[in-house]
């Protein structure tokens, strides 16, 4: 294996390894924080007078899971779901791409 394409290969795993470890922190802080809220929010609701469960299953309360579950759900599809339906090499072939199209409208002025 060329010294090259090593470190092409390199590059590659490093940056997926950097995409799942940036998923990985998010919903690590995502559960954290969501639960933390939830917490507050039920002892508050709790304190005025609410059950448990009607203060749990405020959408007050569960809308932080909810809306930010959202962007979990997109970040993972980004992760883990574009490689599956667009290829694992679909960066390098946008990046060689584009590297064509700027040389060639360089060779064109």
């Amino acid at each position: 294996m060329k010294a090259q394409e090593f470190n092409s290969k390199y590059r590659k795993a490093k940056n997926k390894v950097e995409k799942l470890k940036a998923f990985y922190t998010h919903f690590v802080v995502y559960i954290v924080i969501n639960t933390v809220i939830t917490a507050v929010k039920v002892m508050n609701n709790m304190n005025n007078g609410e059950t448990f469960k009607e203060a749990l299953y405020d959408f007050a309360t569960l809308a932080s899971w909810l809306f930010w579950g959202i962007a979990i759900a997109i970040h993972a599809f980004s992760v883990f779901g574009l490689p599956l339906i667009l290829g694992d090499d679909w960066e390098e072939r946008k990046i060689e791409k584009f590297m064509e199209d700027e040389l060639n409208k360089d060779q064109n002025i």
